[in-house]
């Protein structure tokens, strides 16, 4: 019989202690502020997205790095941030600043056994898969790669601050092989998707990213965006492909609701494996 590692109810979080702690992470940069609060603003030009990362030197290193990869096929050094934006196009820029300004958010953790390569392998992953299954359905792009990006983003939270009880979520997680979900409100009496909304307020991020966070486990809630469909079904393609190469990692099972919202075919399925771990394998390289 394994022992139970539930925290007492004295121990449990409140939203206020979650809340309060947010408060103390770093503000992100006024550009991710700017592309993650308008994510249908399609009329920005290459103009205005070089000027913008210009101004931010984390952003900047992360786009050049990117343009110099052997994946984007560079024949020659690109030197420029002009350069860099025009041959990444809008489309990958735009996510490589969102991506490396809410990674650059979050300090190293003193939480023991939480893999924060795993958790951003598997958080990329299951953007490029939202993208490419919207991409499929012709919807908006950007707001299925930054809701993916984004669907876990309170286990950040929580991990980063509150260490000490996350070590107990993660061993609780193993003892009783069940879903990190059911195991942060087991210890913590307060779950990554309760987190992320309270982030997500903070933040101002948009509605569409709030209904990816609060639907990405239950897409079934009433009045949802139909994006957190299409991420409930990206995050758990990303786990039954281990691209996070997560030990014991639990494969979580799809909605029918979701499912019948989304209505892809083998083929299409097929196609979007492949390069989701195609994509995973270039970001990887140039963020991780």
């Amino acid at each position: 019989m394994t022992q139970d590692l539930a925290a007492p109810d004295s121990q449990h979080l409140l939203l206020a202690d979650v809340v309060k702690h947010i408060k103390e992470l770093p503000t992100l940069p006024l550009v991710a502020q700017d592309l993650l609060s308008n994510l249908d603003d399609d009329n920005i030009s290459l103009d205005e997205i070089s000027e913008k990362v210009a101004r931010d030197q984390s952003l900047a290193a992360g786009v050049l790095r990117a343009a110099n990869s052997s994946f984007y096929g560079s024949n020659s050094k690109v030197v420029t941030i002009q350069q860099a934006v025009s041959m990444l196009g809008i489309r990958r820029v735009k996510n490589l600043i969102r991506l490396t300004a809410i990674s650059n958010s979050f300090p190293p953790s003193r939480c023991r056994n939480f893999d924060f390569q795993a958790f951003w392998s598997h958080s990329i992953a299951t953007a490029e898969c939202a993208e490419l299954i919207s991409r499929t359905l012709h919807m908006k792009h950007d707001f299925a790669f930054t809701a993916g990006l984004l669907h876990d983003i309170g286990r950040l939270v929580l991990v980063t601050r509150f260490p000490a009880q996350y070590e107990q979520v993660i061993l609780h997680r193993q003892q009783e092989d069940c879903y990190l979900l059911q195991a942060e409100q087991a210890v913590m009496g307060i779950d990554h998707v309760v987190a992320g909304l309270a982030l997500a307020d903070q933040w101002q991020f948009s509605e569409a990213i709030h209904d990816a966070i609060r639907g990405h486990h239950d897409p079934e809630i009433e009045g949802l965006n139909s994006v957190a469909s299409i991420v409930h079904i990206a995050n758990a393609v990303v786990h039954g492909l281990d691209l996070s190469h997560i030990e014991d990692d639990l494969v979580p099972l799809i909605s029918e609701t979701a499912w019948n919202t989304v209505r892809l075919d083998k083929s299409d399925y097929l196609r979007i494996f492949r390069e989701t771990e195609m994509r995973l394998d270039a970001i990887n390289g140039i963020i991780l």
